[in-house]
């Protein structure tokens, strides 16, 4: 208790610690954005001031031109005056009012000039106030969102404060708790101590006594004991552990059911993939009308090798199931054929993470389609978070497989206190794929039912789509039943196998499972011997008198070799003449069925001629008896016809029909012979056409591939190309715009410094008029 109070508090400490050095960090962070806003402050200050010296400049300017304007008035006032005089005093002379208006029309220009000098000048000084405005306004813009700034920043000050100040006090109530505690473990310490001296009392007293056993229990073993086998695990191996038949009895009924529950999977996952590449072929493009796109070509062309990856799953299983007797040990370490399942799930997981990706596109595809609908795209989409989750399903179902499999080839990879919580993520796993697989079904009859609403939609897609769904249905009874069957034996798979060797800890490996299973079955060879009778013995003279025959023996080894071959030669010989004498009785069987043929034959023409009725055949090689005809008996081709009369009748025989019938039936073995090799070459020739077509078939899809591989590669080097162009002009255009803008600047600088010196040479011409305009004041008045 007292070492969890303590690092319960080294934990607040440090947390304490840590939120102090953020609150330094914020507290910084505060004073540097007060000194930018004190020093945006004075800068608005100094604009202020500024833009008061212009104000006061611009209300002195106003001032000199109602004066100079006032001062133009009395000019004109005075030149008018001057033109009544001048009509006036016309007759006393004209050259004094010429002269007077030459110098009238000289200042009218000069004051001309002047007041245009003015107007430029108080534009410039509104487009400067204008600009200054401007400036004015993005600083006070700028000046709020600093004060802003500064505002929440105190503000996060302020709740860091409350908070280490909620934290403080909190540490300070657990920190008197604790002092409450440590008085009470203090006191409980006390209780301990003396405890412990009396337990320490007590164990040296079972020290004693332990020792003393352990001495005699030494003494025994070593004066009684040879050898411990037990003490090391290489020698331990060959000692026969303990069998549990009932677990292996359950371990291959689990096995069994695994392997069903599996059959029915592998055939509801060959019917979606075949009938996912079938919808590839209709929708959205159908193939009968128009060419497919590339990417649904190759997603089919993938579809199409689903077989290679999910029939070794049945394979790989039943190797398992077949592997699991009643006479072997199953554990995770003996199970080799489990290694080969989880490598061929490895390749079928691989095998959906190769086609995710074109599944996707095509979804994306589909909803690219002019006659799809919003809802059919928000299906779509949710299709597509469906086939993630349920790749991811698979990848992390494999990734625990893979996990069981590793002690069959590395027993060291994987602990045995990790095997039960490798079991029950695995059970976890199941059940998650249980759901995606149930969304994939429920969103896909969805999508179904809008797709059958569109005016487009074929009897072919109508056909695919419930050919789909049955399958999603039956691979979601597949992954139920998976998932129920390896919840209920979760118990079995998690508990201890009971196969431990004598005397050790570990479980059991493969080398101790084969030592075992040699030794029973030794063991039930030797009783099978013991019950068999005993064969007759030789006595032990004549087993020594045939001991020195054969000791005594001359013939050596090269002779036996000799003989051997010898032997085998014959062998071999009288094979050959087996196989004649085969066939010459073959013959010789056809020969008989044809003298019986024959000889019934003749007993036919035998007893017609008994009873004086013609023959049931006409005999074409029979000669007409002697008296009807004076002719001699017509020849059949080569063969000739002896006939032989007596007192029963007439008998013809052919003497080379024997011979037409041995080369006859030779003929016939030998074209049946030949007609079987020919059949046999004929079927051979099939099936090297069917691999040329098979191969021919691939070697066209690579070169397809090839082609599609290269036009690839053309297309992203001139993408390639095109991007290094486009990088390049926009650099290149960076490099003007920065020109351009420097070259903007130093204008704009050059163009301040000269209105500057232009608004000081006004300022000093409009000075300088303001003293003409004085001295002229002056001389008016002494005038």
């Amino acid at each position: 208790m007292a070492a969890d109070l303590q690092s319960k508090y080294t934990k607040l400490a440090q947390e304490y610690s840590k939120l102090r050095a953020q609150n330094q960090v914020l507290k910084k962070a505060v004073v540097d954005e007060q000194g930018s806003s004190a020093s945006l402050k004075e800068q608005l200050k100094q604009r202020e001031q500024s833009l008061r010296k212009v104000e006061q400049e611009m209300d002195s300017l106003s001032f000199r031109n109602q004066q100079l304007a006032k001062r133009v008035e009395l000019l004109q006032e005075e030149l008018a005056a001057g033109e009544v005089r001048g009509k006036r005093g016309k007759k006393a002379g004209d050259s004094p009012s010429q002269q007077g208006l030459q110098h009238q029309t000289v200042f009218d220009e000069d004051l001309q000039k002047k007041i245009e000098e003015n107007e430029r000048l108080h534009i410039q000084f509104f487009e400067a106030d204008e600009q200054h405005r401007r400036q004015e306004a993005q600083l006070k813009e700028r000046l709020e969102v600093l004060e802003r700034d500064a505002g929440q920043h105190q503000a996060v000050v302020d709740g860091l404060t409350h908070k280490y100040m909620e934290t403080i006090e909190r540490l300070q109530n657990d920190r008197a708790k604790l002092e409450v505690k440590s008085q009470t473990l203090e006191r409980e310490a006390k209780d301990c101590r003396l405890r412990t001296d009396e337990c320490q009392q007590q164990l040296k007293r079972f020290q004693a006594e332990l020792s003393q056993q352990l001495e005699e229990s030494v003494s025994i073993i070593q004066e009684k004991v040879p050898f411990n086998d037990t003490k090391h695990s290489q020698f331990n191996t060959l000692n026969v552990p303990p069998h549990n038949r009932r677990h292996q009895l359950k371990a291959r009924d689990v096995a069994g059911q695994a392997l069903g529950l599996v059959q029915d999977l592998v055939p509801a996952l060959l019917n979606l993939h075949t009938y996912s590449e079938q919808r590839a072929h209709i929708y959205p493009r159908d193939s009968a009308l128009e060419p497919v796109s590339p990417l649904n070509q190759r997603f089919s062309q993938h579809l199409h090798e689903n077989a290679a990856y999910v029939r070794p799953l049945e394979d790989g299983l039943l190797r398992l199931f077949e592997s699991i007797t009643e006479h072997t040990v199953t554990t995770l370490e003996t199970t080799v054929k489990l290694k080969d399942f989880s490598d061929h799930f490895t390749s079928y997981t691989r095998f959906l993470q190769k086609i995710l990706p074109y599944q996707l596109k095509s979804l994306d595809e589909e909803c690219e389609s002019p006659l799809c609908t919003s809802a059919l795209t928000a299906k779509n989409r949710e299709l597509q978070a469906d086939m993630r989750r349920m790749t991811a399903a698979f990848e992390k179902l494999q990734t625990y497989i893979s996990l069981l499999a590793l002690p069959s080839t590395r027993p060291e990879a994987l602990p045995r206190s990790s095997c039960s919580a490798v079991f029950t993520q695995l059970a976890a796993c199941l059940h998650g794929l249980q759901d995606s697989v149930k969304d994939v079904s429920k969103h896909y009859s969805q999508k179904a039912t809008l797709e059958q609403e569109l005016p487009t939609v074929t009897q072919k897609l109508r056909t695919t789509n419930e050919c789909i769904l049955s399958s999603l249905g039956s691979l979601t009874n597949s992954t139920g039943k998976i998932a129920t069957f390896f919840s209920n034996n979760l118990d079995f798979f998690t508990a201890p196998a009971g196969y431990r060797p004598r005397g050790g800890r570990a479980g059991i490996d493969p080398l101790q499972a084969e030592a075992m299973l040699q030794n029973k079955s030794r063991a039930a060879a030797y009783i099978l011997a013991l019950r068999k009778p005993q064969p007759e013995t030789v006595p032990y003279s004549q087993a020594l008198s045939n001991r020195r025959v054969l000791t005594s023996s001359t013939e050596s080894r090269e002779g036996l070799t000799q003989q051997v071959q010898q032997s085998q030669e014959k062998i071999a010989r009288l094979e050959q003449e087996k196989e004649h004498w085969l066939l010459e009785a073959q013959l010789g069987r056809i020969r008989l069925e044809k003298e019986s043929q024959r000889i019934a034959e003749l007993e036919g023409q035998l007893s017609a001629a008994l009873t004086g009725q013609p023959p049931p055949t006409a005999a074409q090689d029979a000669p007409a008896p002697p008296g009807q005809d004076g002719e001699e008996p017509p020849e059949l081709g080569l063969k000739e016809t002896t006939s032989a009369a007596s007192l029963i009748g007439l008998l013809s025989t052919t003497p080379t029909s024997e011979e037409a019938g041995d080369e006859q039936s030779r003929e016939q073995l030998i074209k049946t012979h030949y007609m079987a090799r020919v059949a046999d070459l004929t079927a051979q020739l099939q099936v090297a056409d069917s691999k040329a077509v098979h191969f021919h078939a691939e070697c066209r899809a690579l070169a397809k591939r090839l082609a599609l591989a290269e036009k690839s590669r053309e297309t992203l080097t001139e993408e390639l190309k095109a991007a290094a162009q486009n990088i390049s002009r926009l650099q290149d255009e960076l490099t003007t715009t920065k020109r351009s803008y420097e070259d903007q600047l130093s204008m704009m600088s050059d163009h301040l410094c000269s209105m500057n010196e232009t608004l000081s040479r006004q300022r000093e011409e409009i000075d300088t008029l303001k003293m003409g305009s004085k001295g002229n004041a002056k001389k008016n008045k002494s005038r």
